[in-house]
């Protein structure tokens, strides 16, 4: 052979495969199902887990040398809230993943689909938008009651005609055809609280054709919350479905030994049979919008005419005498002890002042020269406000944590670090549970918090390839320290990035490496696929 094709000859020659595409080594494995950890080696190919064991002696293209950290599942947050922040800016997702977090529940009264109009009308149209931006994290949707309302019905507080309800009913099917994974409410926000109990049952009915679930921001969370949870069971029941409340909450101060019968009534229902879950956030105070401190049927024309009401000093009268005598709704003033220093105003619109961010309304009212009630509806009136409520104890957290079936949530959006302001559950839910309630407080064990954030969510919404590790399953994972994992984001700081996970994987690709956000776009649209494997 002639050294010039003998030359061409041995650069043709493929050199050897490497075998695997990611390898850690030196980790110690929690699977996920709650059994405890072992030590164990990960080898990643096309995207799954492809070896575990030792594997120091095998080739990767990147290895990780993960002594002292734990591999773990990656975390799945059950109210994500939306996918659409992922679409104007991927770094969004940054508040997501640094948290360990590769998988987002996307949807509660509002979701992105049905629309009438804009890039998008229905989710296998705003689920190809996504797969053609592309994703650094996985997104699973809900179809949200109230979307679904306020695109046949509008705003208006009515019952649906018999012809609106079949409409109603399919556009939920066709969000199910779609892939969502269930249908979800929010029954204290209009137009969702309009919702009767028998027009949720008939879109639940339609939801459990296709294997889905029923997910709830209940009608009350707090002096009712029994009978929402009743309500909430009963629609399980007669639309043949799986339940799971989001954020269960006993809030205020009188409501808080509400909690243990509340577990125990979703016990019971477990005992007989009904499939029931919760997620919780390790927060003490909630959030939510303003207007929210006004009764919801103020809102029955819809929101914009009721805001230019509030210019009329007899409105804000009548107002405030309802809203500190009345408490046949949820009424969030109550729950704070009528106390304006206990709520916190967490971000403004654009606007706003940006001075009253991280200020409780007491204060915000002194900086302006002015009383609290004034302070209160000049901030409704101007729309776009979101609060921070003290109204939760340590004790409801702690019981609600020790429920084998509470996961864990952000209830919070994908949210840049630069943005103007949120909850610092935003940024730092997942490693608060690591931090506070297992190594600090020691509510759960380090196996038992990681279901909660991985298995368990999985089970919940059918995504039965998700949330653990074994052999063939997507690689979906997160290496932390359990010494040092902590949150960092507070209540005046709430944009600030946790410690102690410096990687995420989404399946099988980096999307954290050391710290950083990296390009990749490993994440995917997870459409529920009744028998899914």
């Amino acid at each position: 052979m002639r050294p010039v094709t003998l030359l061409l000859f041995l650069l043709t020659i493929p050199s050897p495969a490497q075998d695997f595409d990611l390898l850690i080594l030196g980790g110690r494995v929690v699977d996920g199902s709650g059994n405890p950890w072992f030590r164990a080696d990960v080898g990643l190919r096309d995207g799954r887990i492809a070896a575990l064991g030792p594997l120091a002696n095998r080739s990767a293209r990147r290895t990780l040398h993960a002594p002292g950290l734990v591999v773990a599942p990656g975390f799945l947050d059950m109210m994500g809230t939306s996918s659409e922040p992922l679409l104007a800016d991927r770094n969004s997702a940054l508040s997501k993943l640094r948290q360990g977090i590769t998988t987002i529940l996307a949807g509660e009264g509002a979701s992105a689909a049905p629309r009438t109009s804009g890039d998008w009308r229905t989710f296998g149209e705003y689920f190809a938008l996504l797969e053609k931006t592309g994703l650094p994290l996985n997104v699973v949707h809900n179809v949200g009651a109230a979307q679904v309302r306020r695109v046949v019905i509008g705003e208006e507080n009515r019952a649906p005609t018999p012809d609106q309800l079949a409409q109603m009913r399919a556009h939920v099917e066709q969000a199910m055809r779609d892939g969502v994974v269930g249908l979800s409410t929010a029954l204290i926000y209009p137009p969702g609280t309009y919702a009767s109990t028998d027009e949720l049952v008939e879109m639940a009915k339609v939801a459990a054709r296709y294997g889905g679930v029923y997910l709830t921001h209940m009608r009350n969370e707090s002096g009712a919350l029994l009978d929402a949870i009743r309500e909430s069971i009963e629609i399980g029941e007669k639309g043949g479905l799986p339940v799971h409340i989001f954020h269960l909450k006993a809030a205020g101060q009188d409501n808080w030994p509400l909690i243990h019968k509340a577990i125990q009534l979703i016990q019971g229902a477990r005992e007989r049979g009904l499939d029931v879950t919760a997620d919780i956030y390790p927060y003490l105070r909630n959030g939510l919008g303003i207007g929210s401190l006004v009764p919801p049927r103020h809102y029955a024309a819809g929101t914009e005419p009721f805001l230019k009401t509030l210019r009329d000093p007899k409105v804000r009268a009548g107002l405030r005498q309802e809203i500190e005598t009345t408490a046949n709704w949820e009424n969030w003033y109550r729950h704070v002890g009528q106390n304006w220093d206990n709520i916190l105003v967490a971000q403004v619109g654009p606007e706003g002042d940006k001075r009253f961010e991280g200020k409780s309304v007491a204060a915000i009212a002194k900086l302006r020269a002015t009383d609290p009630w004034t302070a209160f509806f000049d901030l409704v009136e101007q729309g776009n406000v979101s609060v921070n409520p003290l109204s939760m104890n340590e004790e409801q957290k702690h019981a609600a944590l020790r429920a084998e079936w509470v996961s864990v949530c952000t209830d919070a959006p994908p949210t840049l670090p630069t943005a103007t302001g949120a909850h610092p559950r935003a940024f730092g839910s997942f490693p608060r549970l690591l931090s506070k309630y297992v190594r600090e407080d020691r509510i759960l064990t380090l196996e038992g918090a990681v279901r909660r954030m991985t298995s368990l969510p999985a089970n919940t919404l059918r995504l039965y390839d998700r949330g653990r590790i074994a052999l063939g399953l997507p690689a979906d994972l997160v290496l932390f320290d359990p010494l040092r994992v902590r949150d960092t984001a507070t209540f005046t700081n709430p944009l600030s990035l946790p410690e102690g996970l410096p990687y995420v994987i989404v399946n099988g690709k980096l999307a954290i490496d050391n710290g950083s956000l990296t390009a990749e776009n490993g994440g995917v649209v997870l459409r529920l696929r009744p028998g899914r494997q």
